[in-house]
């Protein structure tokens, strides 16, 4: 049949007899599970961020409320949102309660806000990160404090703004590779 318009004339293939795995499906796979794997130490990064930036708000609302530093609410929330900036931000979240509590209440309110400011600062750095970071991304203590210097040295702004996430998901590899090998 000169006529007849079919598939009758190209072979199919022999599923029995070839291994018919096609390579970009393994790419795609492979992507998606280091998608997935990224996506996960992203997510447990900023969970444990998250948690410390409420902590820390927390810890300024309590010692501004104990002061009576005006507007404590407000420099409370600055304070939780800044200290997702890393190293810069709780310095900047120190500017409007020591300049009000300054302005409001003289020389000793200010001092008061630095204590404040020193109890918030050890007891994050010391205590809270290092067991939120330990506990939710597996990064140790001392690399979350020397990426951001090395990083920030090599890509000043972008490397300390990097340093922690770019951390908790290349242990979350390491610790992968740890498992699996």
């Amino acid at each position: 049949m000169q006529g007849d318009v079919g598939f009758s004339n190209y072979p199919l293939p022999n599923y029995q007899t070839t291994h018919y795995r096609p390579e970009h499906l393994i790419a795609v796979v492979d992507l998606r599970e280091h998608l997935h794997t990224t996506g996960s130490a992203l997510k447990r990064w900023l969970i444990a961020q998250s948690t410390d930036a409420f902590v820390v708000g927390l810890m300024w609302l309590i010692g501004l409320e104990l002061i009576h530093v005006p507007l404590a609410p407000l420099w409370a929330v600055l304070g939780a949102v800044l200290q997702f900036v890393p190293h810069f931000g709780p310095a900047l979240a120190l500017a409007g309660p020591a300049i009000v509590g300054g302005l409001a209440g003289g020389w000793m309110h200010l001092f008061y806000v630095l204590i404040l400011y020193v109890v918030i600062v050890i007891t994050e750095a010391l205590f809270l990160q290092p067991y939120l970071m330990r506990r939710t991304a597996k990064v140790p203590v001392w690399a979350s404090i020397l990426a951001p210097l090395v990083l920030g040295t090599v890509i000043p702004f972008w490397g300390v703004l990097l340093a922690p996430p770019l951390l908790a998901v290349v242990y979350t590899y390491r610790n992968r590779l740890r498992i699996s090998g």
